[in-house]
Parts: structure tokens; sequence; C-alpha cells
């Protein structure tokens, strides 16, 4: 463990919070039934925190950001391929506790485990020392490298592409869904948009609405390219 905490840059006083988030379902089950708690609850106040601290980040942007530029940031900043980016660049998977069937199938590979993982770590640290020791991991391992150009300030990626697209008659957009991880109350969906029947973009986020619009920038950034 101490290799993580130096890793994500905190001391835990309470380790056994640590040690929550690392530990999938499947390990406390097999082992414990509900009597040891898994990273579940945490990753759902984790979320929670991550939205909150993201959602400041863009509201104190310079220039200001419009309402519906801010919902589609966050969802991109926050989506399950970020935070997958995140867990592999603080190595956290040999750390986790999976049981032997979510060991066996590759879980601990899994971007959405691992995403969630990562969610659970932000709300050990707020539960262990508050939200400021939770907004510095966020805003340093999460949106350290985020990006805000003019492409972030389009209105609607979809009205965009679309009207790109029909400058030549007769092209046909469409959005397939062709994913969707985590659980109920935490859905991540991913979205590929075919332009005459040909891929042209794929995107993630925590709506289809929002799925669909970052599916569309990507097409958007390629067609530009």
């Amino acid at each position: 463990m101490d290799k993580l905490e130096e890793r994500i840059g905190y001391r835990f006083r309470d380790r056994g919070l640590l040690l929550t988030a690392l530990t999938h379902s499947s390990y406390a089950n097999e082992r414990h039934g509900d009597s040891l708690p898994c990273y579940e609850r945490l990753e759902f106040l984790g979320d929670s925190i991550l939205g909150l601290v993201t959602a400041e980040f863009l509201y104190r942007h310079e220039p200001p950001l419009p309402e519906g530029s801010m919902t589609r940031l966050r969802a991109e900043l926050v989506c399950e391929q970020a935070l997958h980016k995140v867990a592999l660049e603080l190595g956290i998977a040999p750390f986790m506790r999976l049981g032997r069937g979510e060991e066996n199938t590759g879980g601990r590979q899994r971007a959405s485990v691992l995403a969630d993982m990562v969610e659970a770590i932000i709300a050990a640290l707020y539960l262990d020392s508050g939200m400021e020791e939770a907004r510095r991991f966020v805003l340093e391992k999460v949106l350290r490298d985020a990006e805000i150009s003019e492409t972030h300030r389009s209105k609607d990626y979809k009205t965009e592409l679309q009207e790109l697209v029909q400058r030549q008659p007769n092209r046909r957009i469409a959005y397939e869904l062709i994913g969707e991880s985590g659980p109920d109350h935490n859905k991540t969906f991913s979205f590929r948009v075919t332009i005459d029947g040909e891929a042209a973009g794929e995107g993630c986020g925590r709506s289809k609405k929002e799925a669909e619009q970052m599916a569309a920038r990507r097409a958007l950034e390629a067609l530009q390219r």
C-alpha cells in the first residue's frame, strides 16, 4: 500500500478506506458474504464528488463556457475512458482484490471496474481527509491534462455535424449504441456515428444524449483534419 499511496500523493489515516476502494464485490462475496464492504458504495459517493469538482473547474474557466458546453465537457472529462487512463497511470490493477470468477474473466483489466475504483478512491480520500484532498486528487490526476479549445465551445456537435455533412445531398448520418457499463445509478454509454454506413467517430457519456454528442465531436475532428 505504501507504493500506491505514493502514487496517489496521500497517506491514509484509515487505510481500511483505501482497501475497501480496491475490493470488488466478487471478492467480498466469496470470502465474507455481505459482512465485508466492497467498493460500490464508495464509487457511488466518489462519482458525485468527481462531478462536483469537474463542474466547478469548468464553471471557473475563462472565458466562461455556456451551460451546454459545460455539460458535454464534464461528460467527456469524467467518462469511463478518462478514468481508465487514470487507473492505468496509478497502476492500481495489482492492488485490486477480486474473486476467482472475476479474476478468471479478465476483471483486473476491465476498464469499467478500473474506472469505478478510481471513483471509489476519490470517496476514500474525501472520507479520510475532507473535500480539499479529494479536490486535489481530481485536479492533479483526472483534470490535469484537460484542454478546453474553441472546438469545445460548439453549442451542438450533432447539429454542426449534420450541417457539415448535408452540404452534399443524400448523405445519411446514424447513431448506434455500441456499449453500456456500470450500475443502474451510474451508467456509461458508448455510441458510434456513421456517415453513409461508414464509422466516423465514437464517444461515451453518462447519458445516451451526451454519448451521441461526443461521437459527433470525434467525427467532426476527423472530418476537419
